[in-house]
């Protein structure tokens, strides 16, 4: 097992902190990259950082880290609610994988409550605004601890 954990966020996140910020805040995403890069770092780990607005290619770096990484963590966006095709990528991992939403959801549309993420995910987090990535890591990396390969 390596010690990279991929950190993917699906589409719209690009626009964070303009985007809704009464909703998702005023942090940029470059300001959550720095924020989970450093939080990694902390627990002698690396994050691969990656966001995208097709579908193809989120589901391209889930295959990439299914086996032998630290594990991933994701916020698919929109996709959380509607991709049956990141469902049956997520299926195929064999690290852990932490679902992370900065709003609440269960708050929010009806349409937002269900995901599709959450049936092949280890843990979510929700409504923890961006300090949820921070907390995904930080379980990854004490997973990794109980299982012996930190």
């Amino acid at each position: 097992m390596n010690d990279t954990i991929l950190v993917l966020n699906g589409p719209n996140l690009n626009l964070l902190g303009k985007r809704q910020p009464e909703i998702y805040g005023r942090e940029t995403l470059a300001d959550v990259e720095a924020l989970c890069r450093e939080t990694a770092t902390g627990f002698g780990l690396t994050v691969d950082f990656r966001q995208s607005n097709a579908e193809h290619v989120l589901i391209d770096a889930i295959h990439a880290f299914r086996v032998g990484s630290a594990g991933i963590v994701i916020n698919a966006g929109a996709y959380t609610h509607t991709s049956v095709a990141i469902l049956d990528a997520l299926n195929t991992c064999e690290v852990p994988v932490i679902e992370c939403h900065i709003s609440n959801v269960h708050r929010r549309e009806a349409f937002r409550h269900h995901s599709y993420i959450s049936l092949a995910a280890t843990a979510v987090l929700a409504g923890f605004g961006t300090h949820g990535y921070a907390l995904a890591i930080r379980h990854l990396a004490q997973l990794r601890e109980r299982a012996g390969t930190a």
